[in-house]
């Protein structure tokens, strides 16, 4: 049986794939075609306020879902070479982004070391990647709070975030 891993993917800038959300698009189906992953199934897009709040765009986030057998380090580059494509500047902690990945859960692998971090350090904390997460795996228990993804969207504060 394939391990199943959790991508999460948001962006609010245009990139060379377009707006916002055809990058978003362009980088689901890139994880679609990745070598060593199969199965995707992606949630529905989310229109969500910047975290922390900030004078910028509105971004477009989703998670998608995914199965197969890949190490968590070929993951990420994996996620780095999309992030390249659409044209990804690293710079401003929380500034806007032409597009972003993140790896949400790997099979439930807890490591605080080497990177990345697993589970993502955040994803608890975030109604744009907790609400997705719920469109693609509903029954999704966070790995070390081994509290389940309704119980962690119930904690959460008001966060301003809608389907589109």
């Amino acid at each position: 049986m394939s391990k199943i891993h959790f991508i999460a993917i948001g962006a609010n800038l245009a990139s060379a794939a377009g707006p916002a959300r055809g990058a978003c698009e362009a980088a689901a189906q890139g994880l679609a075609r990745a070598t060593g992953l199969a199965r995707p199934c992606r949630s529905r897009w989310y229109s969500s306020a910047p975290v922390p709040e900030a004078d910028q765009p509105r971004f477009i986030n989703g998670v998608v879902r995914l199965e197969g057998e890949i190490a968590p380090e070929q993951l990420l580059a994996v996620l780095q070479s999309i992030e390249q494509v659409a044209g990804r500047m690293r710079g401003v902690t929380n500034g806007p982004r032409t597009l972003d990945l993140d790896i949400v859960d790997m099979a439930g692998l807890v490591r605080a070391q080497p990177s990345p971090v697993l589970p993502h350090p955040r994803a608890h904390m975030r109604a744009f990647v907790l609400l997705p997460l719920r469109d693609v795996c509903p029954d999704w228990v966070h790995p070390v709070l081994r509290l389940g993804i309704e119980a962690l969207i119930a904690a959460l504060p008001a966060q301003d975030i809608y389907a589109v």
